[in-house]
């Protein structure tokens, strides 16, 4: 299995699990802690790459990449801007 395949199964569930969690009205919310993450993202995944500390089997990336960092690598970062703040209001939802 490839780095895009794995990759969009673990991505899939978590938008479905924000998809059935969060209210449309924050959506927007997701949308501008997105941004920066994916900036932040770019510029250390390709200091970490540039620094030989990570390297990727290039017959397991797609090959589309963002500097350095294959695209594979930014969806780590758009399933936990999803899932993780899903997971804390879902979490705060119940009583006690």
């Amino acid at each position: 299995m490839t780095y895009l395949g794995l990759n969009l199964v673990f991505m899939g569930v978590a938008f479905i699990f924000f998809l059935t969690q969060v209210r449309r009205s924050r959506w927007a919310l997701f949308a501008l802690t997105l941004l920066p993450m994916l900036l932040i993202t770019a510029i250390f995944d390709n200091l970490i790459i540039l620094s030989k500390i990570v390297a990727y089997d290039s017959s397991k990336i797609s090959g589309f990449l963002i500097g350095l960092a294959p695209i594979e690598d930014f969806s780590y970062t758009v399933a936990a801007v999803f899932i993780v703040p899903t997971i804390w209001w879902s979490l705060g939802k119940r009583k006690p």
